[in-house]
């Protein structure tokens, strides 16, 4: 999938709204919102680089070039699937939660994301639907991330400030103590934390990290290693016909 459309109904001065009759306030917070909805919180989409053809008949703005971002798809997914904005990125939840207010408002007022020329593919809000938050709940974990550290110290509240895989930036909390300990220069190197914090059951966010350790013993992959390790390999099963059917009989065959 590569495309989505993004429509919005409405009646203006017993007209249809579309694109040669829209008030320009509405306008520009439909862009705004389409905008915000295809770019999420990790913004793995760059909005320089979507194109968008404006259709004829509602205001609809077909958006091309995502390919790229699976979490748009997966929120999508799940929107249709549950209606809980919980399990759906924060940004996107809020513009639901935007849309679905204006229609509940004002009954005329519709909006559907669907990929185009795709059946049973779209998401409607109307004045009839119930996207809703379901009660946050909230659980201490103790795990490891990883990310690139961009900044880390102070004098009354010390932390590390991480960039995580997909782009977004933790702030973690950390004691003087553990920093002083530190002997390796970490500024911008990628690194592992351990840390507690309080993670959302729904959608995985953390609150309140806190530093327990920096892991110095990180795994590495070398690709150079990796590829003797299989030029080995294939030199010593060279005589094998079939490796499967060996392992298989070594086992005692199939069950």
């Amino acid at each position: 999938m590569n495309e989505l459309r993004f429509a919005i109904s409405d009646r203006l001065n017993d007209g249809e709204v579309g694109p040669k009759h829209v008030p320009l306030s509405l306008l520009g917070d439909f862009q705004k919102d389409v905008t915000e909805f295809l770019r999420g919180s990790v913004r793995d989409i760059d909005a320089s680089e979507v194109i968008v053809a404006i259709e004829e008949g509602s205001l609809a703005l077909v958006a091309s070039g995502l390919l790229a971002t699976a979490t748009l798809w997966a929120d999508l997914d799940r929107l249709k699937s549950s209606g809980s904005l919980n399990q759906i990125d924060p940004k996107r939840a809020a513009v639901i939660e935007r849309w679905q207010a204006a229609s509940h408002q004002n009954p005329h007022r519709k909006y559907r994301i669907a990929v185009p020329r795709a059946a049973n593919t779209g998401v409607s809000i109307d004045s009839e639907t119930n996207f809703r938050r379901d009660e946050e709940v909230w659980v201490t974990v103790e795990k490891y991330i990883h990310g690139r550290v961009l900044d880390w110290g102070g004098k009354t509240k010390p932390n590390v400030h991480l960039e995580l895989d997909d782009g977004t930036v933790l702030k973690v909390a950390a004691s003087q103590t553990l920093l002083k300990q530190e002997k390796q220069n970490l500024l911008y190197r990628p690194t592992l934390l351990h840390i507690t914090a309080q993670e959302n059951l729904f959608t995985g966010a953390l609150r309140n990290p806190t530093l327990l350790a920096f892991e110095t013993n990180q795994p590495s992959y070398d690709e150079a290693e990796f590829q003797e390790m299989v030029k080995r390999g294939t030199v010593a099963w060279a005589d094998t016909p079939n490796a499967t059917q060996w392992l298989e009989d070594l086992r005692g065959g199939r069950a």
